[in-house]
């Protein structure tokens, strides 16, 4: 996981604040992720995503001041609802269990939009991690620790990250083939962070 933070060129030109105002960056996010699915990063300009987005290319550049920033935008948004969804984990919980529900949680972020994941996975070794992305990974990181913990093993952030990597590893080629057999996909990736936990 990079940490280092860029400059600010990457990040947002400046911050919704009105309604209208985080309309249109919302929109402009998501005709990022939605031309990045269909097109990959072939088809990926700010051209492109203003016109999905229904925005001219001026309007854009208010918020953001090149694709780069709004990647990082996007990345941050869906490391946000991960992070929502992990907080939700009850650690007391014994059906499922916490480590259960991770996998879960993590398996279906995976599959909600698969090609999304696998170029967002790409971009984030490409970026790295900003002031904004940092503080996301590390609230994660500490939330996998946790739940870890509490099912009896000695976690670490090296842990938590090979145990993110193994379940992308083991959905993203399926979901890419169009196999979106959750409950197979679950059982797999349960067996393969196993393997990993009982390693030394």
């Amino acid at each position: 996981m990079t940490t280092s933070v860029q400059p600010k060129a990457m990040n947002p030109r400046k911050t919704a604040r009105q309604g209208r105002s985080a309309a249109t960056v919302d929109a402009i996010v998501e005709a990022a992720a939605r031309i990045l699915e269909a097109a990959g990063p072939s088809g990926y300009t700010t051209n492109a995503i203003a016109q999905r987005a229904g925005v001219s290319v001026g309007s854009l550049y208010q918020y953001f001041p090149n694709k780069d920033a709004i990647t990082r935008a996007l990345i941050r948004r869906e490391l946000a609802i991960l992070e929502a969804q992990i907080a939700a984990i009850n650690i007391g919980s014994t059906n499922p269990s916490p480590l259960a529900r991770l996998v879960t949680v993590a398996v279906g972020q995976q599959l909600e939009r698969p090609r999304l994941a696998h170029i967002l996975e790409a971009e984030q070794e490409r970026l790295g991690a900003d002031a904004d992305i940092t503080p996301v990974y590390e609230r994660v990181v500490v939330m996998m620790c946790a739940i870890l913990q509490s099912a009896g093993f000695a976690a670490s952030c090296e842990l938590a990250q090979d145990i993110a990597s193994l379940i992308a590893t083991v959905v993203n080629p399926a979901a890419t083939r169009g196999d979106d057999d959750r409950a197979r996909l679950e059982m797999r990736a349960r067996a393969v962070v196993m393997a990993r936990l009982s390693t030394p």
